[in-house]
């Protein structure tokens, strides 16, 4: 197994029973599937909804959905919001506006740690999301455990239900796996390039920019092989890439250094 299968693996280990998405009273199929899209990505695939204005099923919804079909096919429909979180454990309603309802306020991230926390164990968490037009009422909200909100400009709070569910999705999956990504660059395949290896490169450039009398006046020569010298060491060069460069420099050492006369440059 390759280290990048080996990373992909790595990622797909979550620990954590992924929370519920409730829809309460969704007006567009497609809003609907690009939360399920949203969702996918993340790996959550409990998607409940409640009262759907266009109905159930919906090819809309399933079109938004960009072959997130494992979603749309276990989608539930419930006619209540209280039918729809019955089996839950914890539930989080989602809102950007305060309310009038004395529960706890966490951050997307903070609400990530407890939906990890207690899905570790195996019990059910739902994060419930209202309509496109005026979110949650406070009644709904009454039925959730704590409020879950963004850190939006508060004069421009409102986000599409897709965007909402993306943002939660995203904080659950980064603390239940740790920040774990699918990729990373293989530095068996991509070695750092040694000192010596950089050094050399510095030698060889230097020679080459010397015999196209680039250091001019020459008592500025030692600043400006500093700040070459820092330029590419800022880069992290690694083998291959040192010997990409000794490579072009030597192209360019075989090219005529004359300047070229106006006419040739119209030809």
């Amino acid at each position: 197994m390759s280290k990048n299968a080996k990373i992909r693996d790595e990622a797909r280990q979550v620990n954590a029973r992924p929370p519920a998405v409730i829809l309460c009273e969704p007006q567009l199929g497609e809003n609907i599937g690009t939360a399920a899209r949203a969702m996918a990505n993340f790996g959550l695939v409990d998607l409940r909804i409640v009262n759907p204005r266009d109905g159930w099923p919906s090819e809309k919804a399933r079109a938004a959905a960009s072959r997130a079909d494992h979603v749309i096919d276990n989608v539930q429909v419930f006619d209540s919001l209280e039918a729809a979180i019955a089996d839950l454990t914890f539930v989080f309603a989602t809102t950007a506006r305060s309310r009038e309802v004395p529960k706890p306020v966490r951050g997307p991230d903070e609400a990530a740690a407890k939906a990890v926390e207690l899905g570790s164990k195996d019990l059910a968490v739902g994060y419930i999301f209202g309509r496109e037009r005026w979110g949650l009422n406070n009644e709904e909200v009454a039925l959730a455990d704590e409020i879950v909100t963004l850190p939006v400009d508060p004069d421009f709070a409102s986000l599409n239900i897709a965007q909402a569910v993306l943002v939660c999705a995203y904080e659950w999956r980064n603390t239940a796996t740790q920040g774990a990504l699918p990729f990373r660059l293989d530095e068996e395949e991509h070695p750092p390039a040694t000192k010596d290896d950089v050094l050399r490169m510095f030698e060889h450039l230097e020679g080459a920019l010397d015999r196209v009398t680039f250091f001019r006046p020459p008592e500025r020569r030692p600043h400006m092989v500093r700040t070459l010298r820092n330029i590419f060491q800022k880069a992290s060069l690694t083998d291959q890439e040192v010997r990409a460069l000794r490579g072009v420099i030597a192209a360019l050492e075989k090219r005529e250094t004359r300047p070229p006369k106006r006419g040739d440059e119209e030809e």
